[in-house]
């Protein structure tokens, strides 16, 4: 594990954290027909105790219909219907609130698709006991990705540098989005102030829990290009993050200047 600050490791380790409670796991879905059952099943063979919450952003190939059907069969499978694309961040936000409000104790971020591997969310889970929010990590030491193109990994490495260099952060994947979170750490992060979406809405969740001076934690974790459905990565996605993550960047340093200025 890779915690990416000496400082903040030793604090945690002096620090007493809390049991976890009851996991939910939290699966947006938009044109997912063919791969929902495949994933829900294996998140519920990988960790039974916990729940799982599909976010649906009223697929017109049936993928929501297709999870009210796995959620009669199984009482630990909910479907939150949506009513239409919203983006990845305003699912997540939906089913934060609505695990949140039921008294879940571990919040997960995981994709439809098969690229995180429920197989792999015990491990996330075990760190979690020491940690705020638990990073499912590319590129740390035992992290990779398989089937993608080397542009494809350059986007996302270079993504990442340059969000941890421009927002001065000590991660090292910071717009991979298997997460867990505990949720006194999701409350402390003032969730109705988050806009952001895609790759950005990821960056913003972690630069918020790093600035709030909560414990941070890189697992290794293997990536896996989805086989089948569209990957709904898109150039707008890639833009709002490049300018959001400089606006706060910029930001951020302004801010410290002004601090410097007023104790001068």
């Amino acid at each position: 594990m890779n915690d990416g600050d000496g400082t903040l490791a030793a604090e945690a380790r002096g620090r007493q954290f809390g049991p976890l409670g009851t996991a939910l796991v939290i699966i947006p879905t938009y044109n997912e027909a063919e791969n929902i059952k495949t994933i829900v099943g294996r998140v519920r063979s990988a960790v039974p105790e916990a729940h799982v919450l599909v976010a649906d952003d009223n697929s017109p190939d049936g993928t929501g219909k297709l999870a009210d059907e796995l959620a009669a069969e199984d009482d630990q499978v909910h479907v939150l219907h949506r009513k239409g694309k919203e983006g990845l961040g305003a699912a997540y936000l939906a089913g934060f609130r609505w695990g949140l409000e039921r008294d879940f104790g571990v919040l997960v971020e995981m994709d439809a698709d098969g690229s995180h591997q429920p197989e792999e969310l015990p491990r996330l889970l075990t760190a979690l006991k020491g940690a705020d929010l638990v990073l499912g990590s590319r590129w740390v030491p035992g992290g990779r990705v398989v089937n993608w193109p080397k542009s494809r990994e350059f986007i996302s490495r270079g993504g990442s540098l340059y969000s941890r260099l421009a927002l001065d952060l000590p991660l090292r994947d910071i717009t991979g989005g298997y997460r867990a979170f505990r949720r006194e750490t999701l409350q402390g992060l003032g969730l109705d102030e988050v806009a952001s979406q895609g790759y950005c809405f990821q960056v913003d969740l972690a630069r918020r829990a790093v600035k709030a001076g909560y414990h941070v934690v890189e697992v290794p974790i293997t990536f896996v290009e989805r086989e089948l459905g569209d990957s709904k990565m898109s150039r707008d996605i890639l833009i709002e993050a490049l300018w959001r993550v400089t606006a706060w960047g910029v930001g951020d340093r302004m801010a410290k200047v002004k601090g410097r200025g007023k104790t001068s």
